[in-house]
């Protein structure tokens, strides 16, 4: 495609004019409808604008090397869609029926909501609301909620695919450590689900009931008016999976099923519009401040920074007056909240269990913060009648067979599915012989959150899973408990010659834990040991393991 360009009469220093001649050649030869073009037109601009000699280039430059969401990812990105947007208005009106508003960047027009509601007499279903929902209604209830926002969830993302009670709520922490590590364990209450171990369990988690009311009030809206929610276009993205609902529901139920009001920040679209609604002069030229280009920075300090909820915004601007069909379509979606599964079916029937991080934190102005799902999770008692609406999916730790041998890296909650994969093991050991499997787990301190310290230690004595008897071993890494940290790469290549004896053998490789520099320190090492007890160079080493991965013997499941 070059060579071909810079035989024309365009400039390579023309990055609209490469990409228009291109785009037009493709409109000609080919039936792309008009939004097709465009992203066509996009994409071939934003190819040959990374030239550094034009504007684009220095923006590409900006844009690579700020995260995604930063203020100065958006102050890069911003000017160039304000180029894009004028540049194709010139070249034809007609990529704007509905008006060129949209290439001007202080555009004082703002377009409707993509949903509506209706509301619903009571009259019309307050006879087919039953008095004593049961599991199945609630099930309904979800589906129905989920089915109507425009969140984007998928239709088996709908309803729950079982609902689960806590049976078990065990800290596995030192009370006043610093960290809040949880042992939960769940028995079915709906239809059993079949799951493995290495799997992944998807948790609805609840909302604070008051934080819904002060929102509910604080925005005006009737919590038992009766609603149901419709796209207001036909190509809207979420007519596929909106499903009109049998039975309407009530508002306040489809807020706390739906609308993350309490946890997630907003958007930087949300102060836009909230800036057409807000009265008070101070306030508007406040939140229009925050949604220009001049304002990023100051916004990302107020929002994402503090990690302020759409509840503390509007709370901040008592003047905004918003109707609720943009609440619905602006306030972040209620989503699941996924944990790897750290049991083996065949070890607890009828249960599942997890290992939890109860997250919580202070941001830089000194608030309160905690997660969400783990939070509420910490919260309950298995003496509670909380039914928990849960998803079981397929994880990236396929379970293993058991003649493979194993070596298992996984550093704090890291340890969640490899406990699932000891229980499956001990139990297939019982009937049949299997192979040897070597586990590395890190913490901070031995008497702080050595977590499952008991259940390791008994799989690693005589005759255990873990045990060097049977060709494993288990490895401890306590990474404050001396001068000097020490890290589960540090343990693996103290014992770089086991490792590599199960290499040899085919074993092969889980790593799971946190996503930070966790798992490029794990495959350093291995390429260390690669190198030293096979007597390869650093190259061959790194070729050697990227031939494991593409084999499917080298398995990463990390998390942030």
């Amino acid at each position: 495609m070059i060579s071909t360009l810079q035989g024309t009469h365009h400039n390579v220093s023309d990055p609209w004019g490469l990409g228009f001649m291109e785009f037009k050649s493709l409109k000609r030869s080919s039936k792309l409808s008009i939004s097709q073009s465009l992203a066509t037109l996009v994409k071939l601009t934003f190819h040959w604008t990374r030239s550094p000699t034009t504007f684009m280039g220095s923006a590409t430059e900006a844009l690579d090397a700020a995260p995604k969401g930063s203020p100065r990812y958006e102050a890069a990105l911003d000017p160039w869609m304000s180029s894009l947007w004028s540049i194709l208005n010139k070249i034809n009106p007609k990529f704007f029926p509905q008006g060129s508003y949209l290439a001007i960047p202080d555009m004082k027009l703002i377009d409707q909501p993509k949903v509506q509601i209706t509301y619903h007499g009571d009259d019309n279903v307050d006879s087919q609301l039953p008095t004593n929902p049961d599991l199945k209604w609630i099930e309904m209830q979800i589906g129905w909620a989920r089915s109507m926002s425009p969140g984007k969830f998928t239709h088996d993302k709908t309803r729950p695919g079982c609902f689960l009670k806590m049976i078990k709520n065990q800290p596995l922490t030192r009370a006043g450590c610093g960290k809040d590590v949880r042992h939960f364990e769940f028995e079915f209450v709906s239809s059993v689900i079949e799951y493995v171990a290495g799997g992944v369990l998807e948790v609805l988690p609840s909302q604070d009931s008051a934080a819904v009311d002060a929102f509910i009030q604080r925005c005006s809206l009737d919590p038992d008016a009766l609603i149901t929610v419709h796209p207001r276009e036909k190509d809207n993205h979420f007519l596929h999976t909106c499903t009109i609902a049998k039975v309407p529901i009530k508002l306040k139920t489809f807020v706390e099923l739906t609308m993350d009001v309490a946890s997630a920040s907003p958007r930087r679209y949300f102060f836009e519009v909230i800036s057409y609604y807000a009265t008070a002069p101070h306030e508007k030229e406040r939140l229009q401040y925050f949604a220009s280009p001049e304002g990023r920075d100051d916004l990302y300090q107020y929002n994402q920074k503090e990690r302020r909820t759409v509840l503390e915004v509007l709370e901040d601007f008592p003047s905004v007056k918003m109707p609720f069909e943009w609440l619905v379509q602006l306030v972040p979606p209620l989503k699941t909240r996924a944990f790897s599964i750290s049991s083996s079916p065949s070890a607890h029937p009828n249960q599942v269990h997890l290992t939890v991080d109860v997250v919580s934190w202070t941001t830089p102005f000194k608030r309160k913060r905690s997660g969400l799902c783990s939070m509420w999770l910490a919260k309950l008692h298995p003496e509670q009648s909380i039914y928990v609406p849960a998803w079981f999916r397929k994880g990236t730790l396929p379970l293993p067979p058991p003649s493979l041998p194993l070596i298992l890296i996984g550093p704090g909650t890291g340890c969640a599915p490899f406990r699932g994969f000891v229980e499956e093991r001990a139990i297939q050991s019982e009937s049949n012989a299997t192979a040897p499997v070597i586990f590395f787990f890190g913490c901070r301190n031995e008497e702080n959150d050595f977590l499952y310290r008991d259940f390791w230690l008994s799989h690693s004595q005589e005759g255990g899973v873990l045990s060097e008897a049977k060709g494993g071993g288990f490895f401890v890494a306590f990474s404050r408990d001396q001068p000097q940290k020490v890290y589960v790469q540090h343990k693996m290549r103290e014992n770089s010659r086991a490792i590599w004896k199960l290499l040899s053998k085919g074993a092969a490789v889980y790593v799971a834990g946190s996503s930070t520099k966790m798992p490029s320190d794990v495959l350093s090492a291995f390429e260390d040991i690669v190198s030293t007890e096979g007597g390869l160079s650093k190259e061959s080493a790194v070729r050697w393991l990227r031939a494991l991965e593409k084999a499917g013997s080298y398995h990463v499941e990390a998390w942030s």
